[in-house]
């Protein structure tokens, strides 16, 4: 099987790592310097036993020289999937699916658009990953990967969902990607801003009583918003506080792109949940504190992460209505 994975962080190289041995896998890039050090020396994965691995892998800036692909799977930021989708358009055979495995809210319609519903799918993964330096990464958290397969999918995808199986993934299969799609946001809302602002890895979060009702109350947020658009997706409140503690070891990718000095998906996580919500008449004062928060941490203003936590703590006690 071909696989184009577009995208060469912390995430593409990790699932870069595990499907190169079973499958036929390339990168598709544009980060010259990580291209070259994969190119040189593979992708060398730190493993959550403290062992090492290393993996033999192709990565390229240059899609057109790229044979075609049965899946192209995406695993860039939000903010950049109209580029990703373009490179996945020049890679994927006319039989091939294209797969997000991003975070926030609009990205499967992007695919949609360009390669049409029987194509293109969504999954979600808690996996976690960090970049450790060029062509190495840290496998931070081994959270389950969920792929929505549509009946109209299944012989574009099954051959996929047998090789992240193969690979040592916990995959799970459903078909209601509208529920996949919120719950991750759920869990996105309430760790990645969280886990900036504080400067800790997820693990510590739920140990400060403020830390965690915030992230429960943003993840509930969520869950309200998805609830007024018929979609039902459970205990997130319960459920960010499962994750982050089952992937305590990992820095989220917001506090990573912050630490990196480099844009974050806060406007696809927070804020696409204060937009729907407000389209929707829902409050969503947490993520509207929170969103506002990182916009000020993202833009290297003189608000330190104190002032600003204490901002969002100080914006939870006032009315909806006063945000």
């Amino acid at each position: 099987m071909r696989i184009g994975i577009i995208g060469t962080g912390a995430l593409a190289s990790l699932f870069a790592a595990r499907l190169a041995p079973l499958a036929n896998v390339t990168l598709v890039g544009s980060w010259q310097a990580q291209i070259d050090a994969i190119n040189a020396n593979g992708i060398t994965v730190l493993e959550l036993d403290g062992s090492e691995t290393r993996v033999a892998v192709a990565a390229t800036s240059q899609p057109q020289r790229v044979e075609p692909v049965d899946v192209a799977l995406i695993l860039t930021k939000s903010y950049q999937t109209v580029e990703a989708v373009a490179r996945a358009e020049m890679i994927l055979a006319e039989h091939g699916a294209a797969v997000t495995l991003q975070n926030g809210l609009g990205n499967l319609e992007l695919l949609i658009d360009e390669f049409g519903a029987d194509r293109a799918t969504i999954g979600v993964t808690l996996q976690g990953a960090a970049l450790e330096q060029l062509g190495v990464v840290r496998h931070a958290g081994n959270g389950a990967t969920h792929l929505a397969q549509a009946t109209r999918h299944i012989k574009r995808t099954g051959g996929l969902i047998s090789y992240l199986r193969a690979a040592g993934l916990e995959l799970y299969v459903t078909r209601d990607a509208d529920a996949l799609i919120w719950r991750k946001l759920a869990i996105n809302a309430g760790i990645n801003p969280v886990s900036a602002l504080l400067d800790r890895p997820n693990g510590e979060l739920p140990t400060d009583p403020i830390a965690r009702r915030i992230m429960q109350q943003a993840a509930q947020e969520v869950a309200n918003v998805a609830h007024a658009q018929d979609i039902e997706i459970g205990d997130v409140a319960s459920e960010v506080i499962t994750v982050a503690e089952t992937t305590a070891s990992n820095r989220s990718s917001m506090l990573q792109d912050i630490t990196r000095g480099t844009p974050t998906e806060i406007d696809a996580i927070c804020g696409a949940v204060v937009q729907r919500g407000q389209a929707l008449n829902v409050p969503t004062p947490v993520n509207h504190a929170l969103h506002q928060a990182i916009i000020q941490l993202e833009s290297n203003s003189a608000a330190t992460r104190e002032s600003l936590w204490q901002f969002v703590t100080e914006t939870l006690t006032k009315p909806a209505e006063n945000l």
